[in-house]
């Protein structure tokens, strides 16, 4: 991510020429594994045969890869270059490789393009050009940008060539909509200031407003937006994904595809509805054979984007469900199994999606854990099987806990101000067994569900209807 208006250079590296020159690739090759205990001593020693700068350069460098190294992978970070701010906010490989193959599906035509406004250090930018695309960056650090297009260049050597643009984003000349083949329009506002991180989408650099206004000229993108975002600052026209890797939200991403609107106006819905005069239509039904008399819609493109819609996706298995418009689950009492859905499912507020699946219903009208009488297998919830209800009381819990001989226990909590490390602490846990406590309600009274994850076995299922 790169900010509108982003002047912090990293130190000791006002360009990055010296880092790319022989004597630099031969400093940062010595420092790929070095450990930064021995920071010092290191220094002193390279300092010997090397340029006091360059070697400063590099192993601040030397350090960012390793930090970079939990987003992008080792193999990859090692050949990356950073800055700090760069590191901090840029999309990690699995989220941005994940929505750049779903830009593909979206606009697999050759040739097709990407404006990638707010590139940062080009981690969107690389996997938009390894998935084929024609990418331009645009932000406005010098430095930012030259390692955007060094970071391209590196990792994804066989895509069109790439290019990078020093300028603010707001004076970007954007793409023409409808285009042959289609240009696309990425938007990675900053959500931090000098204060930490921002909540209002307004105070985005650039404002959210701008980049839905800059998305919707273009025809089709995609903004990255805080997952916190409140649903109603959705734009009726986008659609809204939620993501996560591995159980933990990264992002959600607004989606527009302004040719889909307009493929489906030429298109409209509903042929059953359509007057038949020759009779052909009817004739094929009762024949158990395709009508081809009408005009064909419009193709479904997997992944395709529906205004409106709300989205989770799960990575790595990329399962993905979407909104469907369920009324809220009932509340019921608990039974065998309680689940607990993936965070970017509770953000996109498809739990009620997820209840249907599962035959379940929720402990409370006000929390996220669904509660159902029979194990069933799915990518969206973790399940537990519940051995043990009680009413919230530490005493009693603690008693349980001793009865059990339970020593390792994990406890999580929705609707409960008791902190989980402190309850663990006043417990006293001996014992070889292991169990997980639910802090919650249950229609409205606080309590205490007992029990261990359940042995099920999810497989890929994606509900996009």
């Amino acid at each position: 991510m790169g900010r509108v208006n982003d002047r912090a250079p990293a130190p000791h590296l006002p360009h990055l020429a010296p880092l790319l020159s022989s004597e630099g690739q031969t400093l940062l090759a010595e420092l790929r594994d070095y450990d930064p205990a021995r920071e010092l001593a290191v220094a002193t020693r390279l300092r010997r045969d090397h340029p006091a700068e360059l070697v400063s350069a590099a192993l601040a460098q030397a350090r960012l890869r390793q930090r970079g190294a939990a987003k992008f992978g080792a193999r990859d970070a090692g050949r990356m270059y950073f800055t700090p701010h760069g590191v901090e906010q840029s999309t990690r490989t699995a989220v941005a490789a994940h929505r750049a193959a779903r830009l593909r599906g979206i606009a697999p035509e050759a040739g097709a393009a990407v404006l990638d406004l707010c590139c940062g250090i080009g981690g969107d930018a690389i996997e938009l050009a390894r998935a084929g695309f024609a990418v331009t960056g645009v932000d406005l650090d010098p430095l930012t940008c030259e390692i955007a297009l060094t970071n391209v260049r590196t990792l994804a050597p066989d895509a069109p060539s790439p290019a990078v643009r020093c300028q603010d984003v707001r004076e970007t000349e954007l793409p023409e909509p409808g285009g042959t083949p289609p240009h696309a329009l990425f938007v990675d506002p900053a959500r931090r200031g000098g204060r930490g991180r921002i909540f209002d989408p307004e105070a985005y650099s650039p404002p959210l407003s701008w980049a839905v206004d800059a998305v919707r000229r273009t025809g089709l993108g995609a903004i990255k937006i805080a997952p916190g975002i409140p649903h109603e600052l959705v734009p009726d026209d986008f659609e809204a994904e939620w993501i996560s890797d591995g159980g933990d939200v990264k992002e959600a991403v607004l989606w527009h595809d302004g040719r889909a609107a307009r493929a489906a106006q030429a298109h409209p819905s509903g042929r059953a509805a359509q007057a038949d005069p020759s009779g052909r239509a009817a004739q094929a039904h009762a024949e158990g054979r395709p009508d081809t008399s009408a005009p064909a819609g419009p193709p479904e493109v997997p992944g395709a984007v529906v205004g409106g819609t709300r989205r989770a996706t799960l990575l790595p298995s990329g399962a993905t469900l979407t909104s469907r418009g369920l009324p809220d689950p009932p509340v019921r009492r608990p039974g065998r199994f309680l689940y607990e859905p993936d965070g970017a499912v509770i953000r996109a507020h498809l739990v009620a999606e997820v209840a249907e699946e599962l035959n379940g219903g929720l402990l409370d009208e006000t929390i996220a854990y669904i509660t159902a009488d029979e194990a069933r297998a799915t990518l969206y919830a973790t399940a537990y099987e519940i051995t043990d209800e009680l009413p919230f009381g530490l005493k009693k819990l603690k008693a349980l806990l001793r009865e059990r001989e339970v020593g390792v226990l994990t406890v999580k909590k929705r609707g409960s101000a008791v902190e989980p490390e402190e309850l663990r602490s006043r417990m006293k846990l001996r014992g070889p067994n292991a169990a997980t406590v639910f802090l919650t309600r249950v229609a409205g009274a606080p309590a205490m569900l007992i029990g261990h994850p359940a042995a099920v076995r999810p497989t890929v299922c994606n509900r996009a209807e």
